[in-house]
C-alpha cells in the first residue's frame, strides 16, 4: 500500500468517525463506542477490500458485508454514505421516525445494506449462510462478518463457526472487534472469552490478530484471508481496537457503548475530529 493510498484510508476513516457523531448527536440516541472502534475497518472495507458498486447495490455478484453486531449501525451507514451509496446529509436522520436509516441495519431500506441485523449473533450465521450459498453459486464472491467481543459470548455464534468449517467456507472472512468493553462492562469480566484465536483454531478456523486501527495491519490480515482461500477454512481477523477511539472522552469508557453526546459533548467530538481531518487534508 502507497503513503498516498494509506492518507487516503486515514481521510476515510475520520469521515466515518464524523458521520458517527453527526448522526447520533442528532438522533440523541445510537451506539458510538463500539462505531468509532471500527472506523478504520469501515473505512478499508468500502474503500478497498469489497467488491461492490455503490451505484448498483444489488449488483449479483458482489461481495457481501454483514455488520453482525447490528448496534454499531452509525459506523456502517457513515461508511456507505461517505463511499455514495446514499447522501452524506441523511445520517443527520439516524433513528428519526419515518427515516430510512434506523438503529439497527435494515436490509430492505438502506442502499449497500446486505443483511438486517441487530439481535446479537444472527448476524454471522446469515454470513454463513451466505458463504454457502455463493460457494453454491460459484459466483466468486467473499463474504465478511464484523463481529463484537461482547456478542461472541452468544452460543449461537460459534454453532455458525461450526457451520463455516464443516461446510469449507474458505470465501467467509470473520472480523471480531475485541475493544475489551461491552454494555454492561469489560468483555474479561462479563464472560471471559480469551484465549479467542485458540478458540477459533479449534473450530477449523485460520486465525490472525492484528492492530484494528492499523492500516498496514488490516492489509496484511486481508492478504492472509485471500492467502488461505483454496484451503477449505474460514478465516477469522481479530481486531484489538480501542472503543470510542478518535474521540477523547469517549475512548476506553464503557459508558459510551449506548449513549449520544449532548449539544456540549458533540461540539468536544466535532472540534476533535473536524482538527484531525484538516491536519490530514493539509498532509496532502
Amino acid at each position: 500500500m502507497t503513503n498516498e493510498e494509506k492518507h487516503q484510508l486515514a481521510v476515510a476513516a475520520c469521515q466515518v468517525r464524523i458521520g458517527i457523531i453527526m448522526s447520533t448527536h442528532a438522533a440523541k440516541a445510537g451506539h458510538p463506542g463500539g462505531s468509532l472502534s471500527a472506523a478504520e475497518v469501515f473505512a478499508y472495507l468500502y474503500n478497498r477490500e469489497l467488491r461492490i458498486d455503490p451505484k448498483n447495490p444489488q449488483w449479483e455478484d458482489r461481495d457481501r458485508f454483514v455488520l453482525s453486531k447490528g448496534h454499531a449501525a452509525p459506523g456502517l451507514y457513515a461508511a456507505l454514505a461517505y463511499r455514495g451509496f446514499f447522501p452524506v446529509e441523511d445520517l443527520l436522520t439516524l433513528r428519526h421516525i419515518g427515516s430510512y436509516l434506523q438503529g439497527h441495519p435494515c436490509m430492505n431500506t438502506v442502499p449497500g445494506v446486505d443483511m438486517s441485523t441487530g439481535s446479537l449473533g444472527q448476524g454471522v450465521s446469515c454470513a454463513a449462510g451466505m458463504a454457502k450459498a455463493a460457494k453454491y453459486l460459484g459466483n466468486g464472491a467473499n463474504i465478511y462478518a464484523l463481529l463484537g467481543d461482547g456478542e461472541i459470548a452468544e452460543g449461537e455464534v460459534w454453532e455458525a463457526f461450526l457451520f463455516a468449517a464443516h461446510y469449507r467456507l474458505d470465501n467467509l472472512c470473520v472480523l471480531i472487534d475485541l475493544n475489551g468493553l461491552q454494555i454492561d462492562g469489560a468483555t474479561k469480566d462479563v464472560m471471559n472469552l480469551e484465549p479467542v484465536d485458540a478458540k477459533l483454531e479449534a473450530f477449523g478456523f485460520n486465525v490472525v490478530s492484528v492492530d484494528g486501527h492499523d492500516f498496514d495491519a488490516l492489509e496484511s490480515a486481508f492478504a492472509f484471508f485471500h492467502g488461505c482461500q483454496g484451503q477449505g477454512k474460514p478465516t477469522a481477523i481479530l481486531l484489538y481496537t480501542v472503543k470510542g477511539k478518535g474521540v477523547s472522552y469517549m475512548e476506553n469508557q464503557v459508558s459510551w457503548h449506548g449513549k449520544a453526546p449532548n449539544d456540549a459533548e458533540y461540539e468536544i467530538a466535532m472540534d476533535e475530529l473536524t482538527a484531525a481531518l484538516a491536519e490530514l487534508e493539509a498532509a496532502q
